[in-house]
């Protein structure tokens, strides 16, 4: 018989193993828990190296305490790693580092806007923690036949959001379009994290000239901060800068003419 693996990530453990217990009683489901978003990671990642990859992940949508629509303002913390992993954010991770894990939120309550955010990070389903235990499993079997489930009560909700998303998406688009090569660099930049300092040394810019393309980005966008250019550059799909790779040439040029 084949068995679905199935990985529960929520960091209220209780609800977590317990959920784990019920699933496995099923003789079809084979079910580990985890209590954050970095162990869920090592999780699939072991499996994935040992052969026995998870199927479908479970993700609780408020995983790290976050507020509906924000990341955490710490880092989960578990043993000896430091990430900030949301339950959103986990999933748009595994669909990046595990394409064929299919992710079900579970939620203390139906939301439309954090629903269709998390099918935009990748879910394929979003089901109310009070939901029946044979409503999850027909959930978990679903998504692996590649369905997609939501409440019924959410869907014209979802699509709504779904709907003003593409429409911000496109508006957002259209402003990065506005910016020179290198201000799309710093964008990517700030996207990843980094303050003014480190986006100097990486791009060998002198501080004041990444402050001037950093007050540049800021104007075209048509935002005040930092924060709200992430946000509208994330809306339009720049991801940030790929920490692993140091700044090009065209930076080392730049420097001389700061």
């Amino acid at each position: 018989m084949v068995r679905i693996r199935v990985l529960v990530v929520d960091d209220h453990r209780i609800f977590a193993e317990s959920l784990a217990a019920a699933l496995a009683a099923e003789p079809d489901v084979e079910v580990l828990a985890a209590g954050s978003g970095p162990a869920a990671l090592r999780c699939l990642e072991r499996a994935a190296a040992e052969g026995r990859r998870f199927d479908v992940l479970l993700v609780d949508a408020d995983l790290g305490g976050t507020m509906p629509g924000a990341r955490p303002a710490t880092p989960v913390r578990d043993t000896d790693e430091d990430r900030l992993v949301d339950g959103i954010s986990l999933v748009t991770g595994v669909r990046t580092a595990h394409p064929g894990v299919r992710t079900v939120v579970l939620a203390e309550k139906d939301d439309p806007q954090r629903a269709a955010l998390a099918l935009q990070a990748g879910a394929s389903g979003w089901v109310a923690k009070d939901c029946s235990l044979s409503r999850l499993l027909t959930v978990i079997r679903g998504v692996l036949r590649d369905e997609t489930h939501l409440p019924a009560a959410l869907l014209t909700g979802v699509l709504r959001e779904l709907t003003a998303a593409r429409k911000h998406r496109t508006e957002s688009e259209r402003l990065v379009e506005s910016l020179t090569p290198r201000e799309r660099e710093v964008l990517r930049c700030m996207v990843a994290g980094l303050g003014r300092k480190a986006v100097a040394e990486r791009l060998f810019l002198s501080p004041h000239t990444v402050r001037t393309h950093m007050q540049n980005v800021l104007g075209k966008l048509g935002v005040h901060s930092t924060l709200a250019a992430v946000a509208l550059a994330r809306r339009a799909g720049v991801g940030p800068v790929d920490l692993g790779t140091p700044g090009g040439r065209l930076g080392a040029e730049e420097t001389h003419s700061a």
